[in-house]
């Protein structure tokens, strides 16, 4: 048994914005970092905390937490599509694990996911079929949020139930930081935007799967041009946040409520709680130290950008 997590910011935005040099190079040198990581850590699996953006899960159910038997990319962004190699029986234990834990969550046999699960495993691996991948839902978008203590426990339940295992796992943690991408949101939803969040428009078509992309696109020119009316970044707001993860003890965040996020570090920044997730399954294995660690505030990408490896220190 052995546990290791990589635990980063995505972006639908990493392959069409236009970085700073810099910036770009700085990104390329933390993803070689990660790489490095994972291919010296060698997984037998990997179980994927990550969120969802209404594509594979919408206001028509939205369960907290939801563990996939089986699962399928969408390919959304450029993101590879095509099954993943869900191993069945492990995915199961994860999930009755969790319940026996008293952590009250859904499973799938047929779970849609989208550029927030798979473009890690595209980062770090080149191909999202590279390893057994097990995906866990973790809603980040669609209020009403789940308490943080609950992600806090969630995470601790599989990571108890992985460390008894004769296998090696990386975890990976998929999501946030600071963020406020052009989302609709329910409350304030056209009728044909609550039809989408509701899923009751079936599978996007193409064109609408286009059009939505472009809108995020001239967001993302607009926030780094500063014309853009969503909200700013909050960068110490992300280093708070991945300072209390890299410090072992978890449950400070567990005071941390939605509208409080929500009100400093936007509508998506609820994307932390995969990290949340991520950390507090680790730490049910042992402690554990940072490897390395990379943030970065990226308007080109609306995301305060962070990447962490986090290792077990026995």
């Amino acid at each position: 048994m052995t546990l290791a997590l990589v635990a980063t910011s995505h972006s639908p935005l990493l392959d069409h914005a236009e970085l700073p040099a810099d910036v770009a190079a700085e990104l390329d040198l933390a993803f070689d970092q990660a790489r490095a990581f994972a291919r010296d850590f060698d997984p037998d699996v990997v179980v994927n905390f990550g969120p969802d953006h209404y594509n594979g899960f919408f206001y028509r159910l939205m369960p907290p937490f939801c563990v996939g038997y089986a699962a399928q990319s969408i390919g959304d962004y450029g993101s590879q599509a095509g099954r993943l190699d869900v191993p069945e029986d492990l995915a199961r234990g994860i999930a009755e694990a969790a319940l026996d834990a008293g952590i009250d969550l859904a499973v799938s046999l047929d779970m849609q996911v989208d550029h927030g699960a798979v473009q890690p495993m595209e980062i770090l691996f080149g191909d999202i079929t590279a390893k057994p991948f097990v995906p866990v839902f973790v809603n980040s978008v669609a209020p009403p949020f789940t308490p943080v203590k609950r992600v806090r426990l969630l995470g601790e339940a599989i990571g108890r139930h992985l460390a008894g295992l004769d296998l090696k796992v990386l975890l990976i943690a998929s999501g946030g930081l600071s963020h406020d991408p052009p989302v609709p949101r329910l409350a304030a939803a056209t009728p044909e935007q609550r039809r989408m969040l509701l899923g009751q428009n079936g599978t996007p078509t193409p064109e609408a799967r286009v059009a939505r992309q472009e809108r995020v696109y001239a967001a993302a020119r607009d926030f780094a041009a500063g014309t853009a009316t969503i909200q700013d970044l909050a960068p110490d707001w992300d280093r708070e946040l991945m300072k209390v993860l890299a410090g072992g003890d978890l449950t400070p965040l567990d005071a941390w409520t939605p509208d409080e996020m929500t009100r400093i570090a936007g509508n998506s920044s609820h994307e932390v709680r995969t990290w949340i997730a991520g950390y507090a399954a680790l730490s049910a294995a042992g402690p554990y130290s940072v490897r390395y660690s990379y943030y970065r505030p990226i308007r080109e990408l609306i995301a305060g950008f962070g990447l962490t490896t986090v290792a077990l220190d026995s």
